[in-house]
C-alpha cells in the first residue's frame, strides 16, 4: 500500500489494487481537555492526547469479514507485481509463526490492499500491531482505512486460525496529524467461536524504550514474485540507529509494511520480541528497511489498546 512519503528520502511501503470498496470507517474524535495552571493565574490547554483512535461498528466489522472472501484475497494478491523478490529476502521455512499474518483492508482511496501485522501479548488478549500507514493516511486525520481483517499465519490461501475483524485502531497523534511515528495498535474481535486472538495463536512480547543494536529478523508478505504476498518472507540484519529511526539492511517491499522486527529470534522455536515494525524504505530499489524506535508514545498506545 503506497501512501504519502514520510519526511526525508524514505517512503511508507505497501501496494495498491483496484477492487471495489466495502464498508466505512467511523472516526472517533479524541477530546482535549483544559486545566488551570497552578500559580500562573490563568487557564491553559492541557497537553494534547498523544494517541489518536477510530473504530468500526458491529455491522461494519461483519461486512469486513464478508468482504474478504478467499476469491477476493486471491485476486488482490495477483493484481500487482512489484518485481522479483530481492536477494536479501528469503522465504521463511522454519516453524509456523502463528502470531504473524496478513492484514487486509480497503485503504482511504478505496483500493483493496494488504499489510503485515502481529498479534502481541496484551491485557485484553486482543491486540495486533502494525504500521501507522497500514491503518490511515499519514498527516491526514480523516483519511482512515476500512474493512480491516487480520488473518494470522496466512499461507498460500490457507487461514489456519481464521480471520479477526478489527474493532478499534490506535496510532500516535503525531502520525495522524504530521506523519511521524509510524506505528499502530489494533483491537480485534473474538473469532466466530468467541475466542480472543492470543488465546488462539499466542502473543509476541513487545519491548519499549530499548537500546538500538543487535540482530533482527524482519518478516512480511511483500508483493514481489514469485510469492506475491502468499508466503511469509524474512530479512535478517544488524540494526543501527539512523535519522532517528532503526535501520536494517533489507530489500522487502510493498505488502511487508507493518511486519514485525523480532529481536532475540530463535529459529528453532520461531519466538522473539517485537521491537519495531516495517515502516519505510530507502528507495524504489531498496537496500534498507526502517522502523520506529518504540518509545513512550508507542507504549501508551499499546497499553490503551490492551484496555479496549
Amino acid at each position: 500500500m503506497f501512501d504519502s512519503p514520510l519526511p526525508g528520502s524514505r517512503r511508507p511501503i505497501g501496494r495498491v489494487t483496484v477492487l471495489a470498496v466495502a464498508g466505512t470507517a467511523l472516526a472517533l474524535a479524541v477530546p482535549v481537555s483544559a486545566t488551570a495552571v497552578s500559580g500562573a493565574g490563568r487557564a491553559a490547554a492541557a497537553a494534547p492526547d498523544p494517541v489518536s483512535s477510530f473504530g468500526f461498528t458491529a455491522q461494519e466489522r461483519k461486512d469486513a469479514l464478508a468482504y474478504w472472501t478467499p476469491a477476493r484475497i486471491k485476486a488482490v494478491g495477483k493484481s500487482v507485481d512489484l518485481g522479483p523478490t530481492g536477494p536479501k529476502t528469503k522465504t521463511w521455512t522454519g516453524p509456523q509463526l502463528k502470531t504473524v499474518g496478513r492484514l487486509f483492508m480497503v485503504n482511504a482511496r478505496g483500493s483493496s490492499t494488504w499489510c503485515t501485522a502481529t498479534a502481541v501479548k496484551s491485557a485484553n488478549r486482543s491486540v495486533v500491531m502494525t504500521a501507522g500507514h497500514c491503518v490511515r493516511r499519514a498527516a491526514s486525520p480523516d483519511n482512515t482505512n476500512m474493512s480491516m481483517v487480520f488473518v494470522p499465519a496466512y499461507s498460500k490461501g490457507k487461514q489456519p486460525y481464521g480471520a479477526f475483524a478489527v474493532r478499534t485502531v490506535l496510532t500516535p497523534r503525531t502520525f495522524a496529524e504530521e506523519g511521524t511515528n509510524d506505528v499502530a495498535a489494533m483491537v480485534v474481535d473474538a473469532d466466530r467461536s468467541g475466542r480472543r486472538i492470543t488465546d488462539v495463536v499466542g502473543g509476541t512480547p513487545v519491548a519499549f524504550n530499548r537500546a538500538v543494536g543487535g540482530k533482527i529478523s524482519s518478516f512480511g508478505y511483500p508483493a514481489t514474485h514469485p510469492q506475491l504476498g502468499e508466503e511469509l518472507l524474512r530479512c535478517v540484519g544488524t540494526e543501527k540507529k539512523e535519522n532517528g529511526q532503526q535501520m536494517i539492511p533489507c530489500d522487502m517491499t510493498g505488502g511487508s509494511s507493518g511486519g514485525p522486527w523480532l529481536a532475540g529470534f530463535d529459529e528453532a522455536t520461531g519466538k522473539g520480541t517485537l521491537v519495531s515494525v516495517n515502516s519505510a524504505l530507502d528507495g524504489f530499489t531498496p537496500t534498507k528497511m526502517y522502523g520506529e524506535i518504540l518509545g513512550a508514545t508507542a507504549k501508551t498506545m499499546y497499553e490503551r489498546a490492551g484496555r479496549g
